[in-house]
């Protein structure tokens, strides 16, 4: 779904004209509560009156609700407004290859219910624990459930519902979308975890993400992963397999072997797994030690020197691939997400030296950003593709 362009919208004519114009006032609500109704129809073009009508709707329907007045500037002070955040209104399920999270959230992604599980590579146990979930938090909250959104870190198809391969669990060619639909009587949206990252980037992100219209989400975790927005939209391709860039080549003898089972692959150099190695190596120990990324990144903030190498080989690898992303699709920004994202005072160095070292002189410069997403952002992705929904229904091409 594609994200609405404030600076470029105008008021709908025609046919279309309630729908497309609702979802002009619920967004501008959205990104600037504390907006009036004057300032909304000064903004628009649209009548006062047709933004009065609209807010009252959304008001009925609990949408949008009124805050204090705002400063008179000659006449009666406005009334402001904001999204009623009160009650669930989505569910994100975020299954990565070891936890499983369940959280509902109201209509401003603050989250209202939470669980999390270790992942069974058994899919059934894992999706049989997700329904019992989901159920549970429907049935804590009066509120009208628009859906589930659902991300997964492999190959999905977001327009059948199927997924197609995950190669943590060998999952292959499983209808998930229809079995959880089936099972709890709510609508799912499925896509993978970079792209649904992404796509809570653009809805959800600081300004100076959600504002370009043509981005690259590069998603750190046990593997590595890319979410491409095209003016203002989640790029697929076919079948939904766009964004695998985390097994491009770019070197030999990783530290980690990839998911795939390569080791030349950009996320067997780039991935936790890969500086945990780096990690292990360097301090001598069994590559068996049990520390977790993490706790990697505590001890390297903390000032401990092979923890802060690890970081710091891993982001030039990351650099490597940022690189080639920049020289084949020139985009506004790219941004960092994952755990990694709390090390960028330590990292961020090396990691914009490989792309200034290996980017042609003369491309468009690139903003290398961090995710500011917080801590689990494939829950944040997850429920975003129900919300992005929710905001941008009139404008989904």
């Amino acid at each position: 779904m594609r994200r609405l362009d404030l600076k470029k919208a105008h008021a709908a004519r025609g046919n279309t004209i309630r729908d497309f114009n609702r979802q002009i006032v619920l967004n501008y609500v959205r990104e600037r509560e504390g907006i009036s109704r004057a300032e909304i129809a000064r903004e628009t073009k649209l009548q006062r009156s047709t933004v009065s009508a609209i807010v009252e709707d959304l008001k009925s329907e609990g949408l949008v609700e009124e805050l204090e007045k705002g400063e008179s500037t000659g006449g009666r002070r406005p009334q402001m407004l904001k999204l009623r955040a009160a009650g669930a209104i989505a569910m994100g399920v975020a299954i990565t290859p070891t936890f499983t999270t369940v959280a509902s959230c109201d209509l401003a992604g603050r989250i209202i219910d939470q669980e999390e599980f270790v992942t069974d590579p058994d899919l059934d146990k894992t999706l049989n624990r997700v329904i019992e979930c989901v159920k549970q938090f429907s049935r804590r909250n009066s509120a009208s459930i628009d859906g589930v959104g659902l991300c997964l870190p492999g190959i999905v198809d977001p327009s059948t519902g199927n997924l197609h391969y995950v190669p943590y669990f060998q999952w292959r060619n499983i209808p998930v979308t229809e079995l959880i639909s089936n099972a709890v009587g709510l609508p799912v949206i499925i896509d993978n975890d970079a792209n649904s990252v992404a796509l809570a980037e653009l809805w959800f992100g600081r300004p100076e993400v959600s504002d370009a219209r043509d981005f690259i989400m590069v998603m750190v975790a046990e593997g590595v992963g890319t979410g491409i927005i095209f003016d203002g939209q989640v790029y697929r391709g076919q079948g939904g397999a766009a964004g695998e860039f985390g097994h491009m080549v770019i070197g030999t003898r990783a530290p980690v072997p990839c998911s795939c089972g390569n080791s030349d692959c950009w996320e067997a150099f780039s991935s936790e797994r890969a500086a945990i190695n780096r990690y292990l190596t360097l301090s001598g120990v069994p590559l068996t030690t049990p520390v977790t990324f993490r706790e990697v990144i505590d001890r390297a903030l903390a000032g401990e020197q092979n923890a802060k190498l690890s970081l710091i080989e891993t982001a030039r690898c990351l650099g490597i691939g940022i690189c080639n992303l920049i020289v084949g699709f020139s985009p506004e920004a790219v941004v960092v997400g994952g755990d990694i994202a709390r090390a960028w005072p330590l990292i961020e160095n090396a990691l914009t030296e490989a792309i200034d070292h290996s980017v042609r002189r003369g491309l468009a410069p690139v903003r290398i950003l961090a995710s500011t997403l917080g801590e689990k952002p494939t829950l944040r992705g997850a429920l975003s593709l129900v919300l992005a929904n929710r905001f941008a229904a009139a404008f989904a091409a």
